[in-house]
């Protein structure tokens, strides 16, 4: 295997590490292959998720289908207040018009009378069908004025909309259609209480209903009774099915489409046809991929990593010729990632990989949160990660399973679509995902480890890799100067290198950071004097300072001592035996997990965790290539954040890179570099349960909001009169208050966005406190996640 920025693997039927999934050729498939497995239950058709639109929202924005809130729903009024508010004009409504149909109303009929004859409406005076049909159409209009102004007043139009038609089907039919058989049943059961019914006698010919023969207008009457009844019933029905959309659930569940136009030129072309390549005249190559998605053979996954590849080919024109061949050869499977895989054996978030986003929660519904932002979904990106995150959250909050798992899945669908490197680092047994979603697997420790790590990093440089060594050995001592160790470690991995060709075994570095037995001496004599003068003095330096009080030569070996176990004794290898893999393979989309012994050795897998963390700072700053988003997840970055990584994290960003870290609170990093961390990481999350001395320091870093506030006192009222004071006794002994005058003050002051004790007490289970920032320099403020939603 080629290992080019890798060694090879233990055993020989490793997979190969990724290289870029770029346009150049791929091996040809079979003739045959198999089809795209069915698509999972819950995930949209590839051509409704091309064509949902995606909103240019602000960072932490769920952008797939989002549509921003109305500004009405800001001021959106409680339940309560609007069911109550909707009773109380009802009653006011059946009030109104009890007392104009019974006549209480005085000179109720003066308008009437005015533009009709006035012979119509004397005394004792037979009324013509006529007085009566203008007296029906006249209360008709009243009782349509009293529904109109009562149900305005009631707001009975919102609460039709809440609680019948803002909900996803089928319940949005369901509940429209009971709202459409209790209206219809209230307007036939009310037929002499309403005009409505009258006025249906009225506009129908008096002779056809009043004749002599009593059997011909009974008939007459119970046809107008029978179509006054169909048509209210036809109006409530389709009133209500045109707000429940009762003709867009028949379509979805018998499969039909709606009747239209079809498309009538490339302007109308839908995502899924490809027009960006149709623009450029590859018709061929364009509708390749349209049959595979239309046929189902095309899922998200290829769908990215197509457009991936076409974006190479936008940036580079030498590709095309490669990038047709292999779409017209293989369609969707064209460019694939040399895993072969097409998609994670299963998928615990929603993803969506054209925004490269992963959905972690929505935002709470509730007053800590702006009105704008509430109910809709959160979302990180490699946007967000490029300038890293923070967790912190005790042990049992959710990090594992609402942060870190939706993070790693996503970054492994960008990996195959060759978008992504993700680097999941985690204690052995931790839920980060199925074997097979990734493609190199260390298990440090584990004799069936199928990789082993690469000591350091690597790298051929020896002062490189003592710097390296140094940081992740002594980085975290407060009292330790890791450029001594370093240099100290470079004073014997440049000799050694010289002499054998290679890095010293973990063992081997031992015994010469200790300067017993003969280890420095049979070193010294392999050594070439004449070809290496240089390394002779430095070896020479090297004897010298070891018989210096506070030499950093032993500190480095005691600190080395936890990987010098016999469960490590055939990991660490570089005489070539095996094959550790190094973070240099960051500039390939490669999916890697780390499964770190902390049962049985915690101080080995802290050391490994600071290792870790210092390899792939480094390399990602020196790739050449940077058009892969490269992540590492630290699942416990306990006592792992030093202050060589803390700067390091601040370079990050030029790097199209970032690092996820979890804490169960500040107190596992050095007291020193609390302020510098939270400043040098741009997205922080608070789980339920954090301290209020690290709710203190979240709290400053998120600084303060103008913000507008009521207050309200009650003064007490006092009557002169005896009647008043009457009255004021009489409510007293009925409310058991005494009688007082509100004075409102609104005023604006300045608070903190969260404070300590709310971010220790008050966030609720299930939820977090989360802020972004992203590459761009775009800020969301810290808000509350419901992380279950």
């Amino acid at each position: 295997m080629d290992s080019e920025g890798t060694h090879d693997a233990r055993g020989t039927e490793a997979r190969p590490v990724p290289r870029p999934a770029a346009p150049p050729p791929v091996p040809a498939l079979p003739p045959a292959f198999p089809p795209q497995p069915a698509r999972p239950p819950g995930r949209p058709a590839l051509g409704e998720w091309l064509r949902t639109p995606r909103a240019a929202a602000e960072p932490g924005l769920w952008r797939y289908g989002h549509k921003p809130r109305p500004t009405g729903a800001v001021h959106r009024v409680p339940d309560r207040q609007l069911l109550s508010g909707a009773v109380i004009a009802l009653l006011a409504a059946v009030l109104v018009w009890s007392l104009w149909r019974n006549g209480y109303v005085p000179h109720r009929r003066v308008p009437l009378e005015l533009f009709t004859p006035s012979d119509w409406w004397e005394p004792f005076h037979r009324k013509p069908p006529a007085a009566l049909t203008a007296l029906a159409a006249y209360n008709s209009l009243v009782a349509v004025a009293v529904i109109y102004v009562f149900g305005h007043f009631g707001n009975w139009r919102e609460v039709f909309r809440r609680y019948a038609v803002d909900h996803p089907q089928p319940a949005r039919a369901v509940r429209t259609a009971l709202v459409a058989v209790a209206l219809a049943w209230f307007v036939i059961w009310a037929d002499d209480w309403l005009p409505f019914y009258s006025l249906a006698f009225g506009v129908v010919p008096h002779s056809w209903i009043f004749s002599d023969d009593p059997v011909a207008t009974k008939d007459a009457t119970d046809t107008v009774t029978t179509v006054y009844h169909v048509l209210v019933v036809a109006a409530a029905l389709w009133v209500c099915g045109r707000a429940g959309d009762w003709l867009g659930l028949f379509r979805e569940r018998t499969g039909r489409a709606p009747s239209g136009p079809a498309p009538a030129g490339p302007t109308d072309r839908g995502p899924a046809d490809w027009p960006q390549l149709r623009e450029a005249g590859q018709h061929a190559a364009a509708d390749r991929l349209a049959a595979d998605a239309e046929s189902g053979r095309m899922n998200d996954v290829d769908c990215a990593r197509v457009r991936r590849a076409w974006a190479s080919v936008v940036a580079d024109p030498a590709r095309l010729p490669a990038f047709t061949d292999a779409v017209l050869r293989d369609g969707s499977r064209a460019c694939l990632h040399p895993s072969g895989d097409r998609d994670l054996p299963a998928r615990t978030a929603t993803h969506d990989l054209l925004t490269s986003q992963v959905r972690i929660g929505r935002y709470a519904d509730l007053e800590n949160n702006p009105p704008a932002r509430r109910g809709a979904g959160a979302a990180v990106d490699p946007a967000a990660l490029g300038t890293s995150l923070l967790a912190l959250g005790p042990s049992g909050a959710g990090k594992t399973r609402h942060l870190v798992r939706p993070v790693v899945e996503s970054l492994a669908l960008q990996a195959l679509a060759g978008q992504a490197a993700v680097v999941a680092v985690g204690a052995a047994g931790t839920p980060l995902g199925a074997d097979e979603a990734y493609d190199v697997i260390v298990r440090p420790g584990d004799p069936a480890s199928e990789y082993d790590l690469d000591l350091y990093g690597g790298t051929v440089d020896p002062d490189e890799a003592a710097a390296l060594l140094a940081e992740g050995c002594a980085g975290d001592l407060p009292d330790a100067d890791v450029r001594r160790a370093a240099t100290a470690l470079a004073q014997l991995l440049g000799p050694y290198r010289a002499a054998y060709g290679r890095f010293p075994s973990l063992p081997r570095l031992r015994e010469l950071l200790d300067g017993s037995g003969d280890a420095l001496d049979e070193l010294r004599a392999d050594l070439d004097r004449e070809a290496h003068p240089a390394l002779h003095r430095e070896l020479d330096a090297r004897v010298r300072q070891a018989d210096v009080p506070g030499d950093p030569g032993l500190l480095l070996a005691d600190r080395l001592a936890p990987l010098d176990r016999p469960a490590f004794a055939a990991f660490f290898d570089t005489t070539g035996h095996s094959r550790p893999f190094s973070l240099r393979a960051l500039e390939h989309p490669v999916r890697v997990r780390v499964d770190l012994p902390e049962r049985a050795h915690p101080e080995a897998a802290r050391l490994l965790n600071r290792l870790l963390l210092a390899q792939f700072t480094t390399n990602a700053l020196a790739r050449q290539d940077r058009s892969l988003f490269a992540c590492l997840v630290l699942d416990d970055a306990t006592h792992a954040v030093t202050a060589g990584s803390v700067r390091a994290l601040q370079r990050l960003r030029q790097a199209n890179a970032g690092v996820v870290l979890t804490l169960r609170a500040l107190a596992d990093v050095p007291e020193r570099l609390h302020t510098s961390l939270l400043a040098s990481v741009g997205c922080h999350m608070a789980f339920r349960g954090i301290t209020t001395w690290d709710g203190q320091l979240l709290s400053q870093l998120w600084g303060t909001e103008w913000v507008e506030t009521t207050e309200v006192a009650q003064h007490a009222v006092f009557a002169d009169q005896p009647l008043t004071r009457a009255l004021h006794s009489l409510r007293k002994l009925a409310t058991g208050k005494a009688v007082t005058r509100d004075a409102v003050t609104v005023r604006k002051v300045e608070r903190e966005r969260w404070s300590a004790s709310q971010l220790a007490h008050q966030v609720p289970a299930g939820h977090a406190v989360l802020s972004l920032t992203d590459v761009g320099g775009e800020h969301a403020p810290p808000l509350l996640v419901d992380l279950r939603g």
